[in-house]
């Protein structure tokens, strides 16, 4: 390179710097720069809570949790989605014949209002998506009944008087209900046949006379067809209400030997010569007597005809509902009924129900969780002379324009309203004091309901796929966290 073009590069290097110079000389030396502004944190899990201390009642919470990779000392609740286990048929309660009394007697607007509230799927809604009804009377009607009364010493054995009648007020209300929800599986439950169908000719105890199991398998027929006569579909029934427990009016005492006899020799016959879908389930009772429905099962004639066995946990343990599935993997099991007293403590109940009747039964195996009574009067009526003076509705109905929630609404709510039909458990640890259960919904959402056993807030991670979101539960608090 000659000194010439050495020259011309200084030049243009001179020219350069002036420029450069010139141009930061016009800038205010003075002038901030601009902040930085942080991303927006995501909310990636919504959270309802509901506490032990009714200051907070489903609650949608209003702070952000999110997922990250990092990790800490907190315990973890793993969700694993390739662990699944079974469908979800729903969540509800039994609508009762006193419910269907208590709520038919509100005003118009405010009936609507309710089971809009109930069974609707808004915002406000708690999607209630499955009832059990009685077939003929329980002990939370205003009276004893069967679709089948005729005069002390008389029968009728071609069943000429049958009628559902007394039971319009249930049937007109299931009608709004399916209005709302035509999805909404029904469950049917007799708690007494006629009496005169009876050994002991009571509503109270007795046992069926053998000479008419194959009428009182008629009546079931004719029940299902008059009920799908005003567009009421029955899912399942159960052949008998507690059918190791004599004491209550109406009630009947049914053996699983006498379940199996019926349900093979006439009960599963009439059901498939009438070509009736509707599911047969035994039992209904406790779970401190898995021996009885594995007995029913057992029979190789019966078994053909039933779908699976139903249960309650007025006593036993809730594992009885593996036991019968694990017994049985092809047959399903239920989870029907359980009460709230009236002089039950709203935080006690919100926890033992929440772990057992919706987290203890869902991991084991039941198609459905049911509370018992759907609503009823400040007095805890109507029922029965005899009948339950104590059982507390999910709705105290309280004039004809209010209504109370109580604490059986928000146990069934943190399930019915985030869980539809059709959901697949999932697996989900239960780390320390930590009560959980997992969902996958259809729309590939998750669900997980979890319940504070201890008597301190917990700290915890909720975790998948090798993510976690931290979160804390007051001692006795339940959630339920959709992401």
């Amino acid at each position: 390179m000659n000194l010439f073009n050495i020259s011309k590069i200084a030049v243009a290097g001179f020219a350069l710097l002036t420029i450069s110079c010139c141009s930061r000389g016009a800038e205010d030396p003075k002038k901030p720069e601009p902040p930085v502004v942080p991303p927006v944190a995501k909310n990636e899990v919504d959270v309802w809570i509901t506490k032990s201390d009714e200051s907070v009642k489903l609650q949608k919470q209003n702070t952000i949790l999110a997922f990250t990779t990092n990790t800490n000392v907190y315990q973890n609740i793993d969700i694993d989605v390739s662990q699944t286990y079974q469908s979800v048929d729903g969540f509800g309660y039994t609508l009762t014949g006193g419910s269907a009394e208590v709520i038919n007697a509100m005003s118009a607007s405010k009936k609507q209002e309710l089971l809009q509230e109930l069974f609707g799927s808004g915002e406000n809604s708690i999607a209630v998506s499955y009832l059990r009804i009685s077939i003929g009377a329980s002990d939370l009607n205003s009276s004893v009944f069967s679709y089948d009364d005729v005069e002390p010493g008389q029968t009728d054995i071609n069943l000429t008087k049958f009628s559902i009648e007394k039971d319009r007020g249930v049937i007109n209300l299931l009608k709004e209900i399916l209005a709302i929800n035509p999805n909404i599986k029904i469950l049917g439950s007799p708690w007494s046949a006629p009496v005169w169908m009876k050994t002991n000719g009571s509503f109270v105890g007795g046992s069926l006379k053998p000479e008419y199991y194959g009428v009182y398998a008629q009546y079931f027929v004719k029940y299902i067809q008059a009920m799908k006569n005003e567009g009421i579909t029955l899912d399942a029934i159960t052949i008998q209400n507690e059918p190791l427990h004599g004491g209550n009016n109406p009630s009947m005492v049914m053996t699983a030997v006498e379940q199996a006899t019926f349900v093979k020799k006439d009960l599963g016959p009439a059901f498939k010569n009438a070509a009736i879908n509707t599911k047969i389930i035994v039992y209904d009772h406790n779970c401190d007597r898995p021996d009885y429905p594995i007995a029913v099962l057992s029979d190789t004639d019966a078994s053909p005809y039933i779908d699976g066995a139903a249960f309650h946990l007025y006593g036993g343990d809730i594992s009885a509902l593996s036991s019968v599935r694990n017994t049985f993997p092809t047959k399903n099991v239920y989870f029907t009924e359980q009460w709230t007293a009236s002089n039950g403590n709203f935080g006690g109940d919100l926890k033992w129900h929440t772990k057992n009747v919706i987290i203890g039964s869902m991991r084991n195996w039941s198609k459905n969780a049911l509370e018992w009574n759907l609503a009823n009067d400040p007095q805890f009526k109507p029922f029965t002379p005899g009948g339950c003076s104590m059982c507390k509705g999910a709705i105290t109905v309280n004039s004809s324009e209010n209504f109370t929630r109580n604490v059986s609404y928000y146990i069934i709510a943190h399930a019915s309203k985030f869980i539809p039909q059709n959901s697949v458990r999932i697996a989900s640890t239960q780390p320390g004091n930590l009560a959980t259960v997992a969902f996958k919904r259809a729309d590939g959402k998750l669900v997980l309901i979890v319940e504070n056993d201890g008597a301190n807030s917990e700290i915890f991670n909720i975790k998948i796929n090798g993510k976690i979101a931290t979160t804390s539960l007051d001692a006795g608090a339940v959630g339920t966290y959709v992401f």
